[in-house]
């Protein structure tokens, strides 16, 4: 029988005893299985194996089929913004605290990870956004962000002034302490807890979210999403302001720029076990009531 995947990538979470550990039983697992395993060059000082296995991530995404990220969402955050560029399919392992993004168990990883190797999964894809800042006109700095993008000051938390335009058409002016704006997979992050609405997965949508607004009536806004938000910063503004990808990279932004943000081009394969249910995860995750009968 022919194989779905052939090479296999592991992502990891250096510096962290137990994900150290997921990572030297996932490869001794794959390798025991005649499977070529390409593993990420931050871990050559922590594993045990051949330093012709360690790669960067970029050598990974050219010469891997499946990807295992093991961690939390961020490190997912981190490696889908690279690996969306390539054509393979991402699998996570939780070594985190809420993964939201992680399937499968750590401690009990082959079970699920068997079946999908044999092509017994739910394949996914979700879309990221692009963030460009502009300055008289010229692209200044840009990044990926498969949650969310966040205009806020760069140092202190207060209130800022910026205006919202959607397909250049103005749509709001606001004073608070910034704005998410946020993808269907990023609306149970930051988003949701700035009072977001969660929105399905599989939604081509952006949300809007204030942070923290000087008036009663500013409440989150739900736009199609092929729409392009435009965010412009008064040239009198004197606070030193950044776009924030993801809560891990930061663009620079300057009085009179502007931010563009819009769906990308690429999107992030994920693949799930076939016991995945995305409201079970939600229910889970989040602390929800269980049926009632």
């Amino acid at each position: 029988m022919e194989r779905i995947f052939n090479t296999i990538a592991l992502i990891g979470k250096p510096r962290n005893p137990e994900a150290i550990q997921t990572h030297q039983n996932l490869y001794n697992w794959l390798t025991a299985r005649n499977y070529r395993v390409l593993v990420e060059q931050r871990l050559s000082n922590d594993l045990d194996i051949p330093a012709s296995d360690f790669h960067d991530m970029i050598a990974m995404g050219q010469q891997a089929d499946l990807a295992i990220v093991v961690g939390g969402d961020g490190n997912m955050l981190g490696a889908a913004r690279v690996l969306s560029r390539f054509d393979i399919a991402v699998i996570g392992v939780n070594r985190g605290n809420l993964g939201f993004l992680t399937d499968l168990d750590p401690d009990d990883f082959e079970t699920e990870l068997g079946e999908v190797l044999n092509g017994d999964f739910q394949p996914e894809y979700r879309f990221l956004l692009e963030a460009e800042v502009y300055r008289h006109g010229q692209l200044k700095s840009r990044n990926g962000a498969l949650n969310e993008c966040v205009l806020h000051p760069g140092k202190v938390a207060h209130m800022i002034e910026f205006e919202v335009y959607i397909d250049d058409k103005f749509a709001f002016s606001q004073r608070s302490d910034g704005l998410i704006v946020a993808t269907p997979t990023g609306s149970t992050a930051y988003s949701l807890s700035a009072g977001g609405a969660i929105l399905s997965p599989s939604i081509n949508a952006i949300t809007l979210v204030p942070k923290f607004p000087h008036t009663l009536s500013s409440r989150p806004l739900v736009v199609d999403g092929n729409r392009r938000i435009k965010l412009v910063v008064p040239p009198g503004n004197s606070d030193s302001l950044e776009v924030r990808c993801d809560g891990q990279v930061s663009l620079p932004v300057n009085p009179g720029d502007e931010i563009h943000i819009y769906q990308s081009p690429e999107q992030l394969h994920l693949v799930h076990p076939n016991s995945y249910n995305y409201y079970n995860v939600l229910r889970n995750k989040l602390g929800w009531s269980s049926k009632l009968f």
